[in-house]
């Protein structure tokens, strides 16, 4: 055998075998090797938006977030307002029942003193008609002399 005859269809044989692989081999692992970098890079694509989706998502949650603390500042400043109000209309209406309850008070008061003043004049003319008859030792009638009665009530 002859060296030169076996490079040269080694040769042949690997040009034969290149040209097969760079006709049927490599295209498919070609396309798949492109698809496959393609896939790579919309997912990569796909992770930025979805990560500025993200950062947007989260400023947007951090301004509503603002804002609902804002409004529930406001609502709980409303409701101690009107706690505030609710307490001093009550502590008018209070002070105007014991206003009331007072003045009440006073005219039992006066209206019982009135009474007990009456009828203390009454048994003081019993008194003095009973004095007056130990003193004079005679009985008064009281019908009789109801008119002296009267005046003596009525001087007292």
């Amino acid at each position: 055998m002859n060296i030169n005859a076996t490079l040269i269809g080694q040769t042949i044989a690997f040009i034969v075998f290149v040209w097969f692989c760079m006709k049927f081999v490599w295209p498919p692992i070609i396309n798949a090797i492109e698809e496959r970098q393609k896939k790579i890079a919309d997912g990569l694509n796909a992770g930025e938006r979805a990560q500025k989706d993200l950062e947007k998502a989260q400023e947007e949650i951090a301004e509503q977030l603002k804002e609902a603390k804002q409004q529930a500042a406001e609502i709980i400043e409303q409701s101690k307002k009107r706690g505030a109000k609710i307490v001093e209309e009550e502590t008018q209406r209070g002070h105007e029942e014991r206003e009331k309850i007072v003045a009440a008070g006073h005219e039992e008061v006066a209206s019982e003193r009135n009474r007990a003043r009456e009828e203390l004049r009454k048994q003081v003319a019993v008194l003095a008609v009973t004095g007056a008859q130990k003193i004079i030792e005679r009985e008064i009638d009281k019908d009789a002399h109801s008119d002296i009665v009267e005046k003596l009530v009525a001087e007292l």
